[in-house]
């Protein structure tokens, strides 16, 4: 079918009478165009006026299996009529351990794992966040800055991606340090890859923990691959693998934030992958259970609590979130949606940088497999964050029926199911071109 398709300019009646009611009864969270949905398949969303849209945002990078995928859909009917809820931390069920048994399977590392099931990607965090501290017996952590991992309390202490994050929290969790990420087009310290010897990463260990981070204090070091809300960050290779080494030598927990990363998004199954990096404790949530809340954390057995009541939770491993996460993986499995992000993405990345030489102010597009973004700037030389033109983008997209998320200062993320057909990516990305196109005549 013809997509995307848009009856009138969005939100038409019905639409704006429900983002009213919204506003009045909802609190202030973090909404980016007036889309109100109605349904969605695949990549595809229709808004409740009959509008039809192209998704690149898979529900913050959740659905990437796409909408409806009816091989979840039939694991999450089937298993609510089975038994929808069975407090796995109490009792026992056969779906969390095969489950579980599964994701030991397809996650990094070649020894013996424990599962702790979690209801998101911040609760993943907080629990990693114990593991760490009860297994290590230290109070400290290391995260870098342009980090997020999530708004609750203690994965707030380690976010440092947005001040909006931050104000009027204080005091959150005390013992974290936050260190300097690669972000080599912006670099914190001014240098220039690859003749800066990757001094990011050896800052850590002599301006950090050689000055005033006692490693003996430090539990672990969260780690994204790739930098999500703090604008799509990719980091050199060789940088993660020094942060990795400096953990080991320093009996630090090297802990892997892989929640929007995870589930083919980057053209791996975790995008930890690309640096042949095995971390101590993986957070994982998001594309786990294709819409469903479901998330966990995943860690060597040695760091396990081995003590009752030390950690626990009510829903974690919700039984119709467990059928649709194992559904999940099948899909993933069967349709080769992992190449699937690589090869689409590379065409993606292919169009954008072709977008690039005739729009100056697309200074940066960056990103692994189908978790690519462009960072906006007023000028390519000077590279000043550009956020008037990146919501342009955004709300101009939304209007003609493609739908995006901003991130970092200035950036656009683009994030479709893995499973999008390659006639509605290229839909798409046809219309952002020309919204760039737009957006940076009026600048000029």
């Amino acid at each position: 079918m013809k997509a995307p398709d848009m009856k009138d300019v969005p939100p038409g009646d019905r639409g704006k009478d429900l983002v009213q009611r919204d506003k009045k009864i909802m609190a202030t969270s973090t909404k980016t165009s007036e889309l109100v949905a109605e349904r969605a398949e695949g990549a595809l969303v229709w808004d409740v006026d009959g509008n039809l849209y192209v998704d690149f945002t898979s529900g913050i990078g959740v659905v990437n299996t796409g909408h409806c995928h009816p091989t979840v859909v039939k694991a999450i009917t089937e298993q609510a009529n089975r038994l929808m809820h069975f407090a796995g931390t109490d009792f026992y069920y056969d779906i969390q351990v095969s489950l579980a048994e599964r994701l030991a399977e397809v996650t990094p590392g070649d020894f013996a794992k424990k599962v702790f099931y979690t209801n998101s990607g911040a609760e993943s965090v907080e629990a990693a966040i114990k593991v760490a501290r009860w297994s290590s017996e230290k109070g400290r952590f290391i995260a870098f800055i342009g980090a997020f991992h999530g708004r609750t309390m203690g994965a707030l202490s380690l976010t440092a991606s947005k001040l909006q994050h931050q104000e009027r929290f204080f005091p959150t969790m005390p013992g974290v340090d936050h260190v300097p990420y690669a972000y080599c087009y912006r670099c914190p310290y001014k240098l220039e890859y690859p003749g800066c010897g990757i001094w990011c990463a050896d800052a850590i260990q002599e301006l950090y923990l050689d000055k005033f981070v006692p490693p003996g204090d430090v539990a672990g070091l969260f780690f994204e691959p790739v930098q999500g809300e703090g604008g799509y960050v990719v980091p050199p290779p060789e940088f993660p693998k020094k942060v990795h080494e400096i953990c080991k030598d320093n009996g630090i927990l090297f802990i892997d934030d892989d929640v929007q990363a995870g589930f083919g998004r980057t053209g791996k199954m975790f995008g930890i992958e690309h640096f042949d990096i095995v971390p101590d404790i993986l957070c994982i949530a998001k594309g786990m259970g294709s819409g469903i809340p479901v998330g966990a954390a995943i860690f060597n057995s040695e760091l396990d609590f081995g003590v009752q009541g030390a950690h626990s939770n009510t829903y974690g491993g919700n039984l119709i979130a467990c059928n649709a996460t194992i559904a999940t993986l099948d899909v993933i499995e069967k349709e080769n949606l992992t190449e699937r992000a690589e090869k689409l993405g590379s065409h993606m990345r292919k169009r954008l940088d072709e977008m690039k030489e005739e729009n100056p102010i697309m200074g940066d597009n960056r990103g692994l497999g189908l978790m690519q973004a462009t960072e906006f700037v007023t000028d390519p030389e000077t590279k000043s964050p550009a956020p008037e033109p990146r919501n342009y983008v955004v709300e101009e997209s939304f209007k003609n029926g493609v739908i995006l998320l901003p991130c970092g200062a200035s950036g656009v993320r683009y994030i479709p199911p893995l499973n999008i057909e390659e006639e509605y990516l290229d839909n798409g990305l046809d219309i952002i071109q020309r919204i760039i196109k737009e957006a940076g005549d009026i600048i000029r």
